[in-house]
């Protein structure tokens, strides 16, 4: 279920970065200066990093980072 989740949740932010409808004009005006598509990717990118921490916190494979902590920690003692 968690997958399926995290997937779905990938798959619309890459849909939702194809933002065509803000391609030929730069009106509305946000604020009197900013254009509306500059706030658009704005937010895109603040649920971006949103979605890579969600990813990072439930889709991290720890035993693979188990894995590199004992590889690491025999480095250390081997040099």
């Amino acid at each position: 279920m968690r997958q399926a989740t995290l997937t779905i949740l990938v798959v619309t932010l890459l849909i939702l970065h194809q933002d065509f409808w803000f391609w030929r004009e730069a009106r509305p005006l946000l604020f009197g200066f900013l254009p509306v598509g500059l706030w658009y990717h704005m937010f895109y990118c603040v649920a971006a990093s949103a979605m890579m921490a969600v990813l990072v916190k439930w889709a991290w494979p720890e035993e693979e980072e188990a894995e590199a902590k004992v590889a690491a920690d025999d480095q250390e003692r081997g040099a």
